[in-house]
């Protein structure tokens, strides 16, 4: 026998082997799933369901409770981020920020991400309803349904979908409070409604950064249909500052104190500002910054309404 040659039997392993190659597409197609459940995204939704979920229980929160309500959350989120993708999979298609998603990239076929979605809304529905509750889990299902068959469709048709789809993206708070009480409050419709304004400014400026993206593929947003941008900096104005007496709202129910509402002031006032510039100028830097300062908004409020529920 040769010096190094594989002994009888005995078959090469290595990067190069065969066994690699079905490891690595292994790992390559769980990665592929996983990006279908937008999970930086969703990453939000059990950060504002998490909030909902303290807030109605100041003294504590049971570990299966949490549990079985964040993950119950994050399945359904994640249906129905895989749900929209097989909708919008040929739009996907057409635009450079998401072409290369796992649809339109062609690694996974739409087949594929219809079961792959339906399975992750069916368990998490079947977890909230069983282990948390019949609220939390109709409150689930109200979102999931008003994201893939409402807003997802109406995408296409109207620019006035942006407004619908903040309704889902605005109902995860909720799933928390109900998740702790079994009920939905006016606690509850307070942080319902601070999230719903706080993504108008926040899905426009990302509307502005995209716009010829959102052209390319046909989708009707304000700065397509008129792209001087005039009405876009307009609304978003608007919508920032209809969120700044929204947000001081947990202190007029008992939410929070004074210490709450001068994080919410502070944060109101720079939100208000910076859509003004937006307004003014209608830059790519005056919107990015927006868009930036939208993302660290909402844990900074929460993370202050928290704080004062439970320490101050």
């Amino acid at each position: 026998m040769k010096l190094g040659a594989p002994a009888a039997g005995v078959h090469p392993r290595g990067p190069a082997g065969p066994d690699a190659s079905v490891a690595a597409g292994a790992v390559h197609r769980l990665t592929d799933f996983v990006a279908l459940t937008k999970p930086r995204l969703n990453l939000l939704v059990l950060v504002t369901t998490l909030a909902g979920l303290y807030l109605a229980s100041p003294a504590g929160v049971e570990p299966a409770l949490l549990v079985n309500t964040l993950v119950g959350t994050a399945l359904v989120a994640g249906g129905a981020a895989a749900l929209n993708q097989v909708w919008e999979r040929r739009t996907d298609a057409l635009m450079r920020r998401t072409s290369m998603r796992p649809l339109p990239g062609g690694r996974l076929g739409a087949g594929e991400g219809a079961w792959f979605g339906a399975l992750l809304s069916v368990i998490g529905l079947a977890q909230l309803a069983v282990a948390v509750n019949a609220t939390a889990a109709g409150v689930a299902a109200s979102t999931l349904v008003s994201y893939v068959l409402v807003y997802t469709p109406l995408k296409l048709r109207t620019p006035m979908a942006t407004l619908v789809g903040a309704i889902p993206g605005a109902l995860p708070p909720v799933i928390g409070w109900s998740a702790a009480t079994g009920r939905i409050s006016l606690e509850a419709l307070v942080l319902f409604g601070i999230v719903f304004f706080w993504q108008m400014p926040h899905f426009l400026a990302i509307a502005w950064l995209y716009r010829d993206d959102y052209a390319n593929a046909g989708i009707p947003l304000l700065p397509v249909l008129e792209p001087d941008g005039r009405r876009t900096g307009q609304q978003a104005l608007v919508y920032s500052a209809a969120l700044w007496p929204v947000s001081l709202l947990p202190a007029a129910v008992g939410l929070a104190g004074v210490p709450y509402m001068m994080v919410a002031t502070a944060l109101g006032l720079l939100f208000v500002w910076l859509a003004l510039r937006f307004a003014r100028e209608r830059s790519m830097a005056t919107a990015r910054t927006l868009f930036l300062f939208s993302i660290t908004y909402l844990p900074l409020l929460l993370g202050a309404l928290v704080a004062d529920r439970i320490w101050l």
